[in-house]
């Protein structure tokens, strides 16, 4: 293992770490722990068995299990080989006992169409299958007419913020909070707005890197002093902030 093997695996620890903190301080302590795997040139991060199989995490409602979580993150270094980048993340919310989720919420990192971060949702509309079978000559559900397919609503990819200001696992433990009351230990509000505002600092930090033409000179109006060196390279226009 080469040091830059070893140092992306201690920054991939130390958010599998961070995960299990967020996860057991929100769900309690019986939530299992995740841990990282190296498959190919990205490192895995998520609940692992012994057999290196994801285990899913149990969510309560009323003490009873009802929900239950599949978390998986695929990370790589960024761009710069500086910092820990996310290449997919997959978030699902099962019924306890289907196989099928409620909904998903993913991302992959040199998507832009369909759009990089997405939610799918599993159910069923009738005005909604109409709509895509209108478009199956030039939109998205065309390929699966053509195999003779209805086109479904879970294949629909719902924007919801681009590559920078995605939802995290926190948000949808907020979401699973506030609408089906699912069962949370003492101090969850705390722990989970911790982590939420850590994850939106994070990614207000790669959003500078992106456009940090345009923060020095939001910086400099409201009062900061910001001078570039020569080392800085000019903002690119081409930049994952920019893209759906």
């Amino acid at each position: 293992m080469t040091a830059d093997e070893a140092n992306l695996d201690d920054k991939a620890t130390q958010f599998a770490d961070k995960l299990t903190a967020l996860t057991r301080g929100v769900l309690g302590e019986d939530s299992p722990p995740f841990a990282v795997q190296n498959v190919g040139n990205r490192i895995r991060v998520a609940p692992l068995a012994s057999d290196l199989r994801i285990v899913r995490i149990p969510v309560r409602i009323n003490r009873e299990r009802c929900l239950n979580l599949f978390v998986q993150h695929l990370c790589c270094w960024d761009g710069a080989a500086k910092y820990l980048a996310v290449d997919k993340t997959e978030v699902k919310v099962f019924y306890e006992g289907s196989s099928d989720p409620l909904l998903r919420y993913e991302y992959e990192r040199y998507w832009d169409d369909p759009p990089g971060a997405h939610l799918h949702v599993h159910a069923h509309r009738d005005e909604m299958a109409y709509l895509l079978r209108l478009a199956d000559k030039k939109g998205r559900p065309r390929n699966g007419m053509r195999a003779r397919r209805l086109p479904r609503l879970a294949e629909m990819h719902f924007s919801v913020g681009g590559h920078r200001m995605r939802p995290a696992l926190e948000d949808v433990l907020l979401l699973l909070e506030r609408e089906f009351a699912i069962d949370v230990v003492n101090g969850w509000r705390e722990v989970l707005e911790k982590h939420l505002r850590e994850w939106r600092i994070l990614q207000l930090k790669s959003a500078v890197r992106d456009a940090h033409e345009d923060a020095a000179q939001t910086l400099r109006e409201i009062g900061y002093v910001v001078t570039p060196t020569e080392r800085v390279e000019p903002q690119r226009g081409s930049s994952r902030l920019y893209l759906p």
